[in-house]
């Protein structure tokens, strides 16, 4: 891969400063992130215009309102109870990862906040799998928390490939250090949800600017990591994961972007390309060419 220069960790013990902090951000952030989350807000606003002008309407005109413009009105109560509820599963059937329960990972957990200047640590949670290979970042108030799936965790094994799991897990941290996961944030951009190809390119958007805070925590686990979402825990090491990067530049057609631009993460092809090649940031809607 080529060399890239990233910011270094916060002196140990010491509080990251503000400067620092918005440092590390600018730094990671893809660099189409910000002009993303802009559209997808106005695109936000001129749904509730428009979901206020259907209530109000019908308010006047003494009938029922549509139903998904009383939802999108609603969506500040509905992301507050949602977040809360998944807060609460979180900590009645998940494994708190803790000095004492999973050490190695809460340890990871320690280290991913240091490098990317967060003061308050994230409550980390293993919840069980049942097959899927995923882990997700989000907050409730002023909590912020990360849970990884059981089967995904496992990589994290002595016996397979840690750097993997620091990978992921500094992936999830980079989604709070960029500020992805603020209630406020979320509601902002919860109108536009609904609008094809609108949210999810910006979700795509915010999937780089984690892979990056990831690569930076702890480049030699980027590979493993994608190894093993594209093939799983048992699998990864036998992928060649040159090989899927290279497929970023071949695979074509009217579908392939279509299922890239409809996705909320990066098709795993353009992400191992972006991983592997830190010269340019990863692509949103339009596949990678071959340069020297």
């Amino acid at each position: 891969m080529a060399d890239q220069i990233y910011y270094a960790p916060a002196p140990a013990g010491a509080l990251p400063s503000p400067g620092y902090r918005r440092a590390v951000r600018s730094h990671l952030r893809h660099p189409l992130e910000n002009l993303c989350l802009v559209v997808v807000i106005l695109a936000s606003v001129a749904v509730w215009a428009l979901s206020w002008y259907e209530v109000v309407s019908a308010v006047v005109e003494r009938r029922q309102p549509d139903p998904y413009a009383v939802i999108f009105l609603a969506a500040p109560l509905i992301v507050y109870f949602l977040r809360g509820q998944l807060y609460a599963q979180l900590r009645l059937s998940g494994v708190k990862i803790s000095p004492t329960q999973y050490p190695e990972a809460h340890r990871m957990i320690l280290d991913a906040c240091a490098h990317h200047g967060l003061s308050r640590v994230p409550d980390a949670y293993v919840v069980l799998g049942n097959g899927m290979i995923n882990a997700a970042a989000s907050g409730h108030g002023f909590r912020r928390f990360v849970f990884v799936y059981s089967d995904l965790f496992e990589i994290g094994g002595k016996a397979r490939d840690p750097d993997a799991l620091r990978f992921i897990i500094g992936h999830e941290v980079g989604h709070i250090a960029a500020g992805h996961t603020s209630y406020w944030r979320i509601l902002a951009i919860s109108g536009a949800q609904w609008i094809p190809f609108v949210g999810s390119t910006l979700s795509r958007s915010q999937e780089y600017t984690a892979d990056n805070f990831g690569y930076a925590f702890v480049p030699h686990g980027s590979a493993s990591a994608m190894a093993t979402l594209a093939a799983g825990k048992y699998l990864n090491r036998t992928v060649d994961v040159n090989a899927l990067a290279d497929r970023a530049t071949t695979e074509r057609g009217f579908f392939v972007w279509v299922v890239n631009a409809l996705a909320s993460h990066p098709v795993l092809v353009w992400r191992s390309h972006a991983l592997r090649d830190r010269r340019r940031p990863g692509r949103l809607l339009w596949r990678p060419k071959d340069r020297p």
